[in-house]
């Protein structure tokens, strides 16, 4: 065995991503706010790239070039012949996303108090010394969003130097505050803050919350009467007392910077006895190469630093260009794919929601399933029935008798429909759900019965059991 360096000569073959294609790639992942944030950085890195707001009309001299040639111009462009033609066609078609979609007053969200504002309103409101309202003020602002102390009373006593007895005096006072519950240290602090302001405590029910709040969330009601000597009938009047309390008295307020939005990607509309799809794209809808940069081309020294510059940022705007357009198309196509595969859904509900896969759009749209999933990846559409993550309508399903297979989301609603019917006394249980639903024609075992109940937040049927 000889064992050295060598220089081999050998050919392979290799899969590489340029630079254009994961640009591409990550454009047509992206939902409609961070392609915004995408268009909006670009604008600021890139002088050649530029948004128009009124697009000029075509005169008749100037030459249309097909926006879907443009990989074409990434090649050996003669940037002065470009320039003689750029016109409207090298915009980006705009989607005609409806000025009333775009200000529509539902878009806008007034302001509405946080917990602590409420809390600040309630203590101004009384009569305090200027200790007693700074001690307030400080404990309000130790608050969670759920309206739990943060800090122990020891704590903001060595805070503030102040005896804990003023501490404790100024926290009975806010824990009398609107909504019952704020200012405790823990759940059970809080349920018997709201059950002695409800003037519903009794001795068997402080001693249910302190020692067997486990017990209730099992339903362990026998368990809870044999230890305190009591009927079940009575535990499960103190199960319902204690499940009727607000575990959690924060979450009915805003959190100021905790707001979310959700702008859809996609509008489906019916008009007539057709849907209509519309792209959101009203932003990168009218980016386009800047004039400006004509006369630079035109009058420049190729050979000159600048002009290999303005050449790599012409290119890099046009890729995003035709980036954004093919994600415009991609995403109109599976969706259009989607809406006529799921007609029924659009039609009578989602009841009628078919069990659908990537495999199965890929096919219809001729494209590989990872571009679905990249092209559905956080989208939304608004459609007639409502806001729907474009995901919400891939679900696996079950067989039936039929042959056909029906949707996860239908037998869900099927199975809450059941349990909503049965005599709360004497709960059905998951094989006997099953059953019934063998009966109808769908083949569906205990376990994916008991999957499906716990996806929609009901309990098996020993914590459905009532007394």
């Amino acid at each position: 065995m000889r064992m050295g360096y060598d220089l081999v000569l050998e050919q392979q073959q290799k899969l590489i991503m340029t630079p254009e294609l994961k640009l591409a790639l990550k454009i047509l992942q992206l939902p409609t706010i961070e392609l915004e944030d995408l268009v909006k950085q670009e604008l600021e890195t890139n002088p050649v790239l530029d948004v128009i707001e009124d697009i000029p009309e075509e005169k008749p001299e100037d030459t249309d070039i097909n926006i879907m040639d443009k990989n074409k111009l990434l090649e050996e462009i003669d940037w002065k012949e470009y320039f003689q033609y750029q016109g409207k066609s090298y915009c980006l078609e705009n989607a005609a996303i409806e000025e009333s979609q775009e200000n529509n007053y539902e878009n806008y969200v007034s302001y509405s108090d946080t917990l602590k504002d409420h809390l600040l309103f309630q203590l101004r409101a009384l009569k305090l010394s200027k200790c007693e309202r700074a001690i307030g003020e400080y404990i309000i602002e130790s608050l969670d969003d759920n309206g739990y102390l943060t800090s122990s009373i020891e704590q903001i006593s060595e805070e503030l130097s102040l005896s804990r007895e003023k501490i404790k005096k100024v926290l009975k006072v806010i824990q009398t505050f609107e909504p019952l519950g704020v200012g405790a240290l823990d759940l059970i602090d809080c349920l018997l803050i709201q059950v002695n302001a409800l003037g519903l405590a009794d001795d068997n029910l402080i001693t249910i919350i302190r020692e067997h709040l486990d017990d209730i969330g099992a339903n362990r009601l026998h368990h809870i009467a044999k230890k305190l000597s009591i009927s079940v009938v009575e535990v499960q009047h103190y199960s319902d007392i204690i499940k009727g309390l607000e575990p959690k008295p924060g979450r009915a307020f805003s959190c100021g910077t905790d707001n979310r939005y959700i702008i859809p990607d996609v509008y489906i509309e019916k008009v007539d006895d057709e849907y209509v799809i519309t792209i959101n794209d009203s932003y990168s809808s009218k980016l386009m190469v800047n004039r400006y940069y004509k006369n630079i081309i035109n009058n420049g020294d190729k050979s000159s630093d600048t002009m290999t510059f303005i050449n790599d940022k012409i290119s890099s705007a046009l890729w995003l260009i035709k980036s954004l357009e093919q994600r415009k198309n991609t995403l109109y196509k599976v969706v259009k794919a989607i809406v006529d595969y799921q007609m029924d859904f659009f039609e009578k509900g989602s009841r009628y929601l078919k069990t659908m896969t990537l495999k199965d759009i890929a096919d219809e749209v001729q494209v590989h399933e990872s571009t679905v999933s990249r092209a559905i990846s956080g989208k939304y559409a608004q459609t007639p029935r409502g806001l729907f993550e474009l995901k919400y309508f891939f679900k696996s399903g079950v067989g039936s008798q039929s042959g056909e297979d029906i949707s996860s989301e239908s037998i869900k609603k099927m199975i809450k429909s059941i349990i909503d019917e049965e005599d709360n006394s004497k709960p059905i249980s998951d094989q006997t759900i099953a059953d019934l639903l063998g009966r109808k024609g769908i083949k569906i075992s205990r376990r994916t019965v008991a999957k499906y109940r716990d996806e929609i937040g009901i309990p098996s049927s020993s914590r459905r059991k009532r007394y």
